[in-house]
């Protein structure tokens, strides 16, 4: 009987919770290499090397990236405590000071932290310091001394420096192989790292180039401005045609010197160039002549370029930069627009970025100091667009109409000036305005005296009552026997 009920409550196979792992993500990997990439110029090392020289070495791509570097620099972090306890505020405190004492100033770090942009990922390795006061070497040294320990510095390694990487057999990844300029491979673990993407696709660790879809645009750009510039300077110096003496064949298959000739001829022609070197030296009936262009071409290539400049802006929504350029103009609309957009993007990788620290790096750090892991906080940034006061002060203004009560409320009002910069110093926030006193003895008696509103008090003697507009006169009527008379006379 006993065992008859113990198979009862026996929990069968199929509903039991299944914690393993059966399939994988299907990335295109092999001996830690991706081929995810399908176009083989820009899988690996080839591509890094070619978006670091769209990044270096393009003014449109450039003026994006240091567009969004400056705005990704200039917004404000915050911790927010876990709670409204002691302890939480505390731990909040605390991974604040980690913030800030590390080697590197927070503005380098994600200076680092955003060179995924161009290359999909960035990788930094955490180091850890004991906070001791000052020391020796500058980057173990702290401003505290409490024992506790903080971030050293969180370095970053170089994209270029990637060897491989290293998953597990279900796809995981366990870390990065690096090659330094020096020849060592070092294997960095994952658990010791923080890795920024700027998406995710199959769990892929390179992410995805925000220049990727400009690439193309790039390519044909590039190559367009450099026969523009061979163009330019053979229009200036005109076809190079060179003309051997009669009688000399340099195809002649029977001469042993003609094929000598022919190959300074041929380098002759191709190297003349319009220089502070010019100049040539021809053997006696030997001639040079210059061809110029017969007129314009059928192309204009600055409108070419500048459609493709208008495709690599529109890739990463930062067309914006390319109003008021080439003659090209839009309204404030159009332009407020589209900032706001891009606005939104940048907005977008502020939160991939803070989902790092507070996935990763500040778990680890309360971690290694033994504190509660459920006092951690939370890594915050700040607005990257600055709201137009006008607009927030016409909606304020709107919601007080409809009723809503705003004021007092110190923590928006607060908020408020710190929008418009206004320094908080000796600002007495969240108090209740001061009533007006109204005048005695206006309509309606608001001062109190008894009087009805509604019946308007007498006038006073000796003054006219008020008895409304005049009627005007009337026309005297004319008799008719004094027309008879002039009609008569």
């Amino acid at each position: 009987m006993v065992a008859r009920r113990v198979r009862k409550y026996r929990t069968s196979a199929t509903t039991q919770a299944n914690f393993s792992e059966v399939g994988q993500t299907g990335l295109n990997e092999m001996s830690g290499t991706l081929r995810e990439e399908f176009l083989t110029e820009l899988r690996g090392k080839n591509g890094i090397r070619i978006y670091k020289e769209m990044r270096d070495n393009d003014p449109i791509v450039g003026s994006i990236l240091f567009a969004v570097g400056m705005l990704i620099r200039q917004a404000s972090w915050r911790l927010t405590p876990a709670s409204e306890d002691a302890a939480a505020k505390e731990a909040a405190e605390f991974v604040d000071s980690c913030r800030k004492d590390m080697s590197m100033p927070w503005g380098d770090v994600m200076s680092e932290v955003i060179t995924m942009l161009p290359f999909g990922w960035s990788w930094l390795e955490t180091v850890y310091k004991k906070r001791a006061g000052t020391s020796r070497n500058e980057e173990d040294s702290s401003k505290y001394t409490d024992g506790k320990i903080g971030w050293k510095k969180l370095a970053p390694r170089s994209q270029d420096t990637l060897n491989k990487w290293l998953f597990d057999p279900k796809g995981a990844l366990l870390g990065m192989e690096q090659r330094t300029p020096n020849g060592l491979i070092l294997s960095i673990p994952f658990s010791k790292s923080l890795l920024f993407r700027t998406e995710s696709n199959k769990n892929s660790p390179e992410g995805r180039s925000v220049l990727r879809n400009a690439y193309r645009p790039w390519y044909f750009k590039k190559r367009i401005e450099e026969i523009e510039g061979i163009g330019v300077e053979r229009d200036l110096a005109g076809l190079p045609v060179i003309q051997p003496p009669e009688g000399l064949d340099l195809w002649d298959a029977n001469n042993t010197q003609a094929p000598g000739y022919r190959a300074e001829a041929e380098m002759m022609v191709r190297n003349i160039r319009r220089d502070e070197q010019e100049g040539v030296l021809l053997p006696f009936g030997w001639t040079l002549t210059l061809l110029s262009t017969g007129g314009k071409r059928n192309f204009d290539t600055s409108a070419i370029i500048d459609r493709y400049n208008n495709s690599i802006a529109m890739t990463i929504l930062a067309d914006f930069i390319i109003l008021g350029h080439n003659n090209r103009y839009g309204s404030f609309a159009l332009s407020s627009s589209k900032t706001h957009m891009f606005g939104l993007a940048i907005g977008g990788w502020l939160d991939a970025i803070e989902d790092v620290f507070n996935r990763y790096a500040i778990p680890r750090l309360m971690a290694v100091n033994g504190l509660n892991p459920e006092l951690t906080p939370l890594l915050e940034h700040g607005d990257v667009e600055v709201p137009d006061l006008v607009e927030l002060g016409d909606y304020l203004v709107k919601l007080n109409q409809a009723g809503v009560t705003l004021f007092p409320s110190e923590p928006l009002e607060r908020h408020l000036l710190s929008l418009a910069k206004i320094p908080l110093e000796g600002v007495d926030l969240g108090r209740e305005a001061p009533t007006p006193e109204p005048a005695v003895g206006t309509f309606g008696d608001p001062a109190g005296n008894g009087a009805d509103p509604t019946n308007p008090p007498p006038p006073p003697k000796g003054s006219r009552p008020n008895k409304g507009p005049e009627k005007p006169p009337e026309r005297p009527e004319t008799r008719k026997e004094d027309d008879d008379d002039d009609e008569d006379a």
